[in-house]
């Protein structure tokens, strides 16, 4: 994926910081799935939304959570590594799809 298709992800999210990480070797990125969550939903703690919408997902079958992995990131709170739920490019966009937002719905329809 080119580094133009990431900014294009980013500016999707008004500019708020959504931590990624490029894999060289599968030429691909690793976003954050708790930022995305953050941006789309504006909820005060998407942490406990993501865990929410993460076991409806896999209650309704969806294999998106196979799809999961852990990464360590650098917490916007206090600067040390944390490991962290991310999803490939195409797992991210499969994300925005089933989350219920206003937002979502516009990136879903570019």
């Amino acid at each position: 994926m080119e580094h133009n298709k990431l900014e294009a992800i980013t500016n999707l999210f008004e500019g708020k910081e959504i931590r990624s990480v490029w894999d060289s070797e599968k030429e691909d990125y690793y976003f954050s799935v708790v930022d995305v969550i953050s941006v789309l939903t504006e909820s005060p703690r998407p942490r406990k939304y993501w865990n929410a919408l993460k076991t409806k997902l896999d209650n309704e079958g969806s294999q998106l959570s196979s799809k999961l992995g852990q990464l360590k990131l650098k917490s916007q709170k206090d600067g040390k590594n944390y490991l962290t739920d991310v999803l490939d490019t195409k797992g991210i966009l499969r994300l925005i799809e089933s989350v219920p937002s206003p937002k979502a719905e516009v990136f879903c329809t570019k």
